[in-house]
């Protein structure tokens, strides 16, 4: 099938070249335009703090879509006049806009801790009228309203230029008060932004490195060109696709980066495989020839090696997250388009190159000396030594894996970005002035089948909260039974059953706090949101018990995270074994054994287990964290372990395909098992070691991100890939097939009757 593949590529090759420079002409501006039709956050998902949020949107008309604006000053407290008044014309430069419901300030709040203790800090909450995606949209609008109230009346160049360069808002001039926007709307903006800077600075790193990398191995600048062109190809494709999606269904803002870093990777990964195989052949045959037979060896372990990645990008699919999902289609495309590229466009352009991809050298070719050289000593040695390699190289794996022993799983809120985003700078400044939990209450919707206000509910309702209230790690609470610590049960009992006695404040509280059969209520922690004291009081709140008939669901930052979390780990199994049947059985296809596929899965696991290790000695323990650009909280990101896991079981069975393909060639041809691990390690040690120098160099260039999770991916990427492909593919492999012998090749023979035949043309 491949054979006439490639011959029927370089039949019509033009028309090939022709339409492939069409389609990436057409996918140019499409890709350029993606990022701005992409969402962040992780979508709706069905948990209980999403529930309680649906409840407070029905019962108290409350919105998820809210921003918060800082202000602080240096010499003016909130007593003074010109502190309100400042606070007021920004406040009122946005109240114009329809979309906004209500802004409540310390000054019409019910609230009475909506200011540092130093008088010198406060918030405004901003209600939007609008769903989280339309607020998105607003959201530039407003702030440059904002801006434009604080800069006082100067020309709008000075707000472009702000805006540009991503600062707070005050420091467009000097006012009075310096205002910062946080909150959920600008910490998913900033966080839009961030994204694309790290594209960007990815790929201004990556490409060059690459193309230097490529250039030493194939030793022209010819055959090192074509590699990088494919991978430029395939993410403006991929990129282009990602935005036509978006116009139908949600697609994370995340998937750009995985797209471009997976593009580069794979698409330069299988265009040197072809490539290196291109010019083996033009040594042996003529150049049509070469090209149809490179098609047909190099195109089966292509394919092979695509579907075990899609298969594990595939299984992002079972997990019930927008973010997830979105990565894992991402994935998905730009594996498939890389290869459709790889066996179609490149051989073309290969057929018309001829033996002028040797052009344009920096170094003589050397022709290729068999029996002799670095990885034939290399293949010779392993084999007289299979224990003395196999027994260290498996307890090294396993202790560089011993860290993930220790893992914590969190998530982090606006300390996902880097510390001069403005909503994270904001952020930091409430965290530091009035408390770390002083944004991020647990919020308790307390629910009745009667009267919320009943005195049996009140009675209850206090009886829950009074406990909580003498919790050291409790900094307040905040509800319609804790208004003053001198009043008691009776005393609220009384007070709520008496509406002909209600004063306005009390009015304003009971409009504020309940509805005819719901109320919420607000817990303040004295910790930060995903601190393990913060983590421990959701835990204990939702075990504790409630007398009477209330009806408790849990919301907030804490309790989203948590749920999320909870819900992301729950599906994590399914997702695992179904990696590892497919992948097993796809290979079972390919190598007609039943051995070779769980050596291959048992080694990825090894793999994947130490580059765990590796992400929580960095990222969770802070090591590195000065020369990464990057502060610990102690935790592991919550998505980082289950992303490595569909990434590189995917990536590393590349080069399992690529060194085992060629060893069943030569297996076929010989029957001599040792012979066959010396030869195939020979031909394709330093075509695996490249593309996996290929796949580091890009990982890495990624790490530089400013973005916690995208540095993460980065960072255990391209220590897997780089443990993959030297302890594990060019060491542990070939040792364990040496011990295991013809039983490498073992499988039942009614399997292997029912298997399709492979063998490549003569």
């Amino acid at each position: 099938m491949f054979y006439q593949l490639g011959k029927f590529t370089i039949r019509f090759r033009w028309p090939i070249i022709i339409f492939w420079a069409i389609l990436f002409l057409l996918a140019i501006p499409f890709a350029l335009r993606a990022a701005s039709h992409l969402k962040s956050g992780f979508g709706d998902t069905d948990t209980e703090s999403r529930l309680a949020l649906d409840i407070l949107a029905q019962e108290l008309d409350a919105t998820q879509s809210t921003m918060i604006l800082v202000f602080s000053s240096d010499s003016l407290t909130v007593d003074d006049p010109r502190y309100v008044a400042e606070m007021q014309r920004s406040i009122s430069a946005i109240t114009e806009i329809p979309e906004v419901k209500d802004v409540t300030a310390f000054y019409n709040s019910v609230s009475t801790r909506m200011v540092s203790d130093d008088r010198r800090t406060t918030f405004a909450i901003v209600s939007l009228d609008v769903e989280l995606d339309d607020a998105m949209d607003l959201f530039p609008g407003l702030k440059r309203k904002i801006m434009e109230s604080v800069r006082g009346g100067q020309g709008s160049e000075r707000v472009e230029q702000h805006e540009e360069a991503n600062t707070p808002v005050e420091a467009v001039r000097d006012p009075p008060l310096q205002v910062w926007a946080t909150g959920g709307i600008p910490i998913f903006s900033d966080l839009n932004a961030a994204s694309e800077r790290d594209l960007r600075r990815g790929e201004a790193i990556s490409l060059p490195l690459v193309l230097v990398a490529l250039i030493v191995v194939f030793g022209g600048l010819v055959a090192a060109g074509v590699p990088v062109a494919m991978g430029a190809i395939s993410v403006a494709i991929s990129l282009a696709a990602l935005y036509l999606l978006a116009q139908g269904m949600d697609v994370s803002i995340f998937a750009l980066n995985i797209v471009s870093f997976l593009g580069l990777g794979v698409a330069v990964d299988y265009s040197l495989l072809v490539v290196t195989r291109f010019r083996e052949e033009l040594e042996q045959r003529p150049k049509d020839e070469a090209v149809a037979y490179t098609v047909a060896t190099a195109g089966r372990a292509l394919l092979f090696s695509g579907i075990t990645s899609v298969l594990g990008l595939s299984s992002l699919l079972l997990f019930d997250f927008m973010m997830l999902r979105s990565i894992g289609i991402g994935g998905m495309l730009v594996v498939a388009i890389s290869f459709v590229v790889a066996i179609t466009l490149l051989p073309a352009i290969l057929s018309v190159l001829g033996y002028r991809v040797n052009r344009l050298s920096l170094v003589r070719p050397r022709p290729r000396a068999e029996g002799h050289g670095f990885w034939r000593r290399l293949a010779s040695w392993v084999m007289v030594h299979p224990f003395m390699v196999s027994i260290p190289l498996m307890v090294l794996l396993v202790l560089l894996g011993t860290p993930f022993l220790d893992v914590k799983i969190g998530s982090p809120w606006a300390s996902i970005l880097p510390p001069k985003a403005e909503s994270r700078q904001g952020w930091d400044v409430l965290a530091q002035e009035m408390g770390p939990g002083a944004l991020t209450p647990i919020v308790v919707v307390a629910r009745s089948p009667h009267n919320i206000l009943a005195p049996d509910t009140i009675g209850s309702l206090y009886d829950f909260l009074r406990p909580l209230q003498d919790d050291p790690r409790v900094d307040r609470v905040e509800s319609l039974v804790t208004l003053h610590p001198s009043i008691g049960k009776g005393d609220y009992q009384a007070l709520y059953s008496s509406p002909e006695m209600w004063d306005s404040r009390v009015k304003q509280i009971v409009e504020g706090f309940a509805s005819d059969d719901t109320t919420v209520v607000r817990i303040f922690s004295r910790f930060p949101p995903m601190a393990d004291e913060t983590r421990g009081l959701l835990k204990d709140i939702r075990s504790s018990p409630v007398a009477g008939n209330l009806e408790l669901y849990l919301t907030g930052v804490t309790a989203d995270l948590e749920d999320t979390v909870a819900l992301m780990y729950g599906d994590f199994p399914k997702a695992v074994l179904y990696v590892m049947v497919t992948i097993y059985l796809a290979l079972f296809v390919l190598f007609r054994s039943v051995v070779l596929p769980l050596k291959a899965a048992i080694m990825n696991g090894m793999s994947i287990f130490a580059s765990y290790g590796a992400l929580v000695y960095i990222f969770q323990q802070g090591h590195f964290q000065s020369l990464l650009g990057f502060q610990s909280e102690g935790f592991t990101e919550s998505t980082v372990p289950i992303l490595l896991f569909a990434i590189i079981f995917g990536l590393s069975m590349d080069y399992e395909v690529f060194l085992l393909s060629r060893v069943k060639e030569i297996y076929d041809a010989t029957g001599d098992n040792v012979l066959s691990v010396t030869q195939g390690l020979e031909r394709t040690g330093r075509v695996i070691t490249s593309a996996a120098l290929v796949l580091v160099l890009v990982a890495g260039s990624f790490s530089t991100g400013d973005i916690v999770i995208v540095k993460a991916l980065g960072v255990g990427t391209a220590i897997a890939i780089f443990l993959d492909a030297t302890v594990v593919r060019a060491l542990l492999v070939p040792a364990l097939m040496r011990i295991l012998g013809d039983w490498n090749w073992w499988s039942p023979g009614f399997l292997r009757r029912l298997l399709p035949g492979w063998e490549p043309p003569t």
